[in-house]
């Protein structure tokens, strides 16, 4: 399990999602509980929320309002689908291919070679989808038959078009500094369902642009940190228990019985508590994580329709089923990065490299929506698919093969929990270059995710050097017209 140190902020935050304070003084005991439970078999998120028990209560995980979701999937394409070849079609852009036209976008500003510059059609065909009537491109098929389901938001602009820069601002609301990733504000919100398992895993085969940055805790505490899970034989490593459950169980009900009688002379010591609790604990992860990823009793129809051969341990499709249970067994937050290949969406030299990216992950990211659908946990379940940028709709010679970065436009999409279904929302022009009818900045498409967990973006809030901070900085407007 690769997790970021905690620091000496995360052992000493107090924190709620209405009140924050500095609570350094209780570092030493802490300290002492922090080196006493290292030891055991916990992982370092489970510690930090032993750290928090062992003091100061936290006070009672609550939204603001009622929410609509409960979890959520987030699905990121790392590399910059291009929109106007998968959700954005620009028959304009066909009608004027070769035309030449000007543009100040900064990547191609004083970049030689692109004094001048050309329209570039799209490389696959659109046509109308489900009841609603939705446009998809030929490189979606299996997503094309979902789109009743789904809200699609055409208009997406970001801040930044360097792939580091606009990968961390997707996930961290922030493009130029480190802060919390907004699966560890949802932990941190909503605390746990399932006190075995994490609220906030990622899966993923490497790391993406920005690193374990897209799911640290910053200077929330510890325990909302994503714990990163590897696709393949032993995805979570060091887990499986050494000995047999009913032996374990044994030792662990004679540990207790001298521990009891220990604490009976010490009462009320949290500390001592929190050490009993740790071992409990950890006895329930190593039953809780195996089972999670434990695929042999799913059916053969459910195996196929994620693309999925018996003992298969990798693939977006393992991603997504992994995904499935994870949620059903409580985990609030989880993240799939397509990482899969050795080629990500960056498709500067050639836009063909969408075909087979799109291939991976199309199958497997509709088998998920009717998967969760099937078992009614979509309902309750908020998924995301989005993407760092768009890809320009011009390049410097209307035949080159592949697209730039593209930060004015790009398309992202919701299903599920409190959304609005078999939709589009929002416009780009006539060539897809900008968001120009409803406008979703990132730091809007936050907003609204947060909204759906019963959040409001402006209150969710945690002191940090002297500021209260939040995931959307000082911007970000609920995007209304995606809500059910």
């Amino acid at each position: 399990m690769l997790l970021r140190t905690p620091t000496s902020d995360d052992a000493t935050a107090w924190h709620s999602p209405a009140l924050h304070r500095d609570a350094s003084c209780r570092c030493g005991r802490r300290g002492f509980l922090r080196s006493a439970v290292a030891g055991s078999l916990l992982f370092p998120a489970m510690v930090e929320r032993l750290l928090a028990e062992s003091g100061d209560q936290e006070a009672a995980h609550q939204p603001h309002f009622p929410a609509r979701a409960k979890r959520v999937i987030f699905l990121f394409m790392t590399g910059g689908v291009s929109h106007v070849d998968t959700f954005d079609p620009k028959p304009a852009l066909t009608r004027d291919h070769g035309k030449e036209i000007k543009a100040d976008h900064p990547e191609i500003k004083d970049r030689p070679g692109y004094e001048r510059i050309f329209l570039k059609r799209p490389q696959w065909e659109f046509a109308p989808h489900g009841t609603c009537g939705t446009e998809v491109s030929t490189l979606f098929p299996h997503l094309a038959n979902c789109v009743d389901e789904l809200a699609l938001i055409r208009s997406m602009h970001t801040s930044h078009s360097n792939h580091y820069n606009a990968t961390l601002g997707m996930h961290t609301g922030s493009f130029a500094f480190s802060r919390p990733s907004i699966g560890s504000w949802i932990s941190y919100g909503l605390g746990s369902l399932n006190r075995n398992l994490p609220d906030f895993v990622v899966i993923a085969p490497r790391q993406t642009y920005a690193g374990t940055q897209v799911y640290a805790s910053d200077f929330l505490p510890g325990s909302h940190q994503g714990t990163l899970v590897v696709p393949g034989a032993e995805p979570v490593a060091n887990v499986a228990p050494r000995v047999p459950g009913t032996r374990q169980e044994f030792e662990l009900a004679a540990l207790r019985e001298l521990n009891d009688a220990h604490a009976a002379a010490r009462e009320s010591d949290p500390l001592l508590m929190a050490r009993l609790k740790s071992f409990e604990t950890a006895f329930g992860m190593q039953m809780a994580v195996p089972d999670a990823f434990d695929f042999s009793r799913e059916t053969d129809a459910t195996m196929r329709g994620y693309g999925l051969e018996r003992e298969q341990t990798s693939g977006f499709g393992w991603q997504c089923l992994a995904a499935r249970r994870l949620v059903e067994r409580g985990v609030r937050f989880v993240e799939l990065i397509d990482t899969g290949s050795s080629n990500n969406w960056d498709a500067h030299g050639d836009m063909l490299t969408h075909e087979p990216l799109a291939k991976n992950v199309d199958q497997p990211i509709a088998a998920l929506l009717l998967d969760l659908k099937q078992r009614s946990l979509l309902d309750e379940t908020l998924v995301v698919w989005t993407t760092e940028f768009g890809r320009t709709p011009f390049n410097n010679s209307a035949d080159a093969k592949g697209r730039e970065h593209h930060p004015w436009a790009f398309s992202s999409w919701l299903a599920g929990a409190g959304v609005k279904r078999g939709i589009t929302f929002g416009e780009t022009d006539e060539y897809g270059l900008r968001a120009v009818v409803e406008p979703v900045h990132v730091h809007d498409f936050h907003a609204t995710i947060l909204h759906l967990m019963g959040f409001d973006h402006e209150r969710l809030t945690y002191r940090h050097a002297g500021r209260d901070y939040r995931l959307t900085d000082v911007a970000g407007h609920v995007v209304r017209g995606v809500l059910a």
